[in-house]
């Protein structure tokens, strides 16, 4: 089995949670490999990769899941639905094209007649992604209006996420059929994943 772990915005191929994934799984499940791609580049690509990573391990007849934390749950929610892989959701993003807007001051938002105003940087991220309008319009044309695979797909969200609003994702998730854990307390960055480790893995393992 192959899980495809999808860090968040501000993150990278060694962010905190992907490497504790992958050296649990080393110990308790050492069949299972874990995949840790930075994506750190343009909403449309980050998309293309993925599915192109789970598409190679299906047609290679490997079970491969996508996991996902906050933005990173975004996109994995959209892979499961094009490719129909299983996919574990940690405080996951919902609906980017809004979020994503606070990196819009009033000076980018008066160049917008401007003929090269899809290009302006409005936000560089610590892995390196230049965040620009345009990806906010691929955002807005792929909102995550439903989920295809609701069986096959197994979030976990913090009441304490003081970044994206729990009740939104919770809303949403269940309002499509998909099993939620609503934990109590908590942060954004999911900082007690190590613990919770044992849970995921297992609700991973059932939905496979």
């Amino acid at each position: 089995m192959r899980i495809i772990y999808v860090h968040g915005l501000d993150s990278t191929a060694n962010s905190v949670k992907g490497v504790l994934l992958e050296k649990y799984c080393k110990i308790h499940n050492p069949d299972i490999e874990v995949i840790r791609p930075d994506l750190n580049e343009a909403p449309n690509k980050v998309f293309d990769r993925l599915c192109e990573l789970v598409q190679q391990a299906q047609k290679a007849n490997e079970k491969v899941v996508v996991m996902g934390s906050s933005l990173g749950g975004y996109f994995a929610s959209l892979v499961s639905n094009e490719t129909g892989c299983p996919a574990v959701l940690l405080n996951p993003s919902t609906k980017p094209h809004i979020s994503l807007q606070r990196f819009v001051d009033d000076k980018v938002r008066d160049t917008t007649s401007c003929d090269d105003s899809a290009a302006t940087v409005i936000y560089r991220t610590t892995g390196g992604w230049a965040m620009t309008l345009q990806d906010l319009d691929w955002f807005t044309s792929h909102k995550l209006q439903q989920i295809t695979y609701p069986e096959k797909v197994f979030a976990v969200i913090k009441q304490g996420d003081e970044l994206l609003d729990p009740k939104v994702a919770t809303d949403f998730y269940q309002s499509q059929g998909v099993e939620v854990v609503l934990q109590v307390g908590g942060d954004h960055r999911m900082t007690d994943f190590e613990q919770q480790l044992p849970m995921i893995m297992e609700c991973l393992l059932s939905h496979c």
